[in-house]
């Protein structure tokens, strides 16, 4: 008998609506073919080290803005968690800390993730921010397939599973 092609995804959450439509597509996947799912939100320290080198960040204000992240991680990662379990799909949940790409990837070999999988673009950013560098980076540097959700009709999809 085939390996199934898809056992183990991991679903990127940056809290952006991309990331929430990306997270639904993820399950629904689970769903149809009975993957393990692991939705992982990253607290970006790399970026926050730099700002803080840069003097554009004061410790105090570095250290404050890495607890919010954390929080809002937590509350993005609950609500992909609930999304989830309305549908019957188990998922496990992660945060972790570092450079997104890296954190990502690292996941993804940890996980022995066969799929990961990223929101699209935002229509009304620039494609020089950081979320294109890091979806650049994840989609040149992952050993496993990368799927980048642009599904328009994902939530209609989503509501039908």
């Amino acid at each position: 008998m085939m390996k199934a092609l898809i056992s183990n995804i991991v679903v990127v959450i940056t809290g952006s609506d991309a990331s929430i439509l990306a997270a639904k597509y993820a399950i629904v996947m689970a769903k149809a073919y009975r993957c393990r799912v692991t939705a992982v939100y990253v607290v970006d320290i790399a970026t926050i080290r730099q700002l803080t080198l840069s003097k554009i960040f004061i410790q105090e204000e570095s250290q404050d803005y890495e607890k919010s992240l954390e929080a809002n991680g937590d509350r993005y990662l609950a609500f992909v968690e609930e999304l989830a379990h309305a549908k019957g799909v188990k998922i496990e949940r992660e945060i972790r800390r570092g450079a997104v790409y890296t954190e990502i990837l690292t996941a993804a070999d940890e996980k022995k993730a066969d799929l990961i999988v990223m929101g699209g673009w935002e229509k009304d950013r620039s494609a020089r921010d950081i979320i294109s560098h890091t979806h650049r980076e994840i989609m040149v540097s992952a050993k496993c397939s990368v799927l980048l959700v642009k599904e328009p009709n994902i939530d209609q999809i989503y509501k039908q599973a």
